[in-house]
């Protein structure tokens, strides 16, 4: 984003998406030399947070994208060494995932470059603003959700 009066002409959308894009590519950046993609890291990213161990299906839920689309990186991740998969106990047809011993030591090296990209990204922001920016977004997520479930109720998507 070179000009910023470019930026401030956004509507209130077009200026989320794009500070979102932005970003991402500086952590892209940042986390190429582990040769990591965005979808790969931010699935170990995602694990880390959940603390492991967890089914592949609440993992595609938490990071917001369809199983299908999960599994492809999950295959590249195990093919990496960086993951394992397992059979859960009671339903077999359910996986468990998890880091192995190289994964956990690579998510360790993206924890510490991450939270970098997070203190240059949110420089001369204060934890006030960040609350309150959290809270906006939350109230947004949440009118959204409320406007796709009327719509979808509407049409009898639902």
């Amino acid at each position: 984003m070179h000009d910023l009066d470019n930026f401030k002409a956004l509507a209130t959308a077009e200026q989320l998406g794009r500070v979102s894009r932005l970003w991402r590519r500086v952590a892209d950046i940042e986390l190429q030399p582990l040769g990591l993609t965005n979808s790969r890291w931010t699935v170990l990213w995602k694990l880390k947070n959940l603390n492991q161990a967890v089914t592949q299906k609440h993992l595609a839920e938490v990071l917001g994208i369809e199983l299908a689309s999960l599994m492809r990186t999950l295959n590249q991740l195990e093919e990496q060494e960086l993951i394992i998969r397992r059979c859960c106990g009671g339903d077999r047809r359910a996986r468990e995932v998890s880091f192995t011993e190289q994964g956990r030591s690579l998510v360790s090296n993206i924890e510490q470059r991450i939270l970098s990209v997070r203190a240059e990204v949110l420089r001369g922001v204060s934890e006030q603003e960040l609350q309150q920016m959290s809270s906006i977004l939350e109230k947004i997520a949440l009118n959204i959700t409320h406007s796709i479930a009327q719509r979808t109720d509407v049409e009898g998507l639902k």
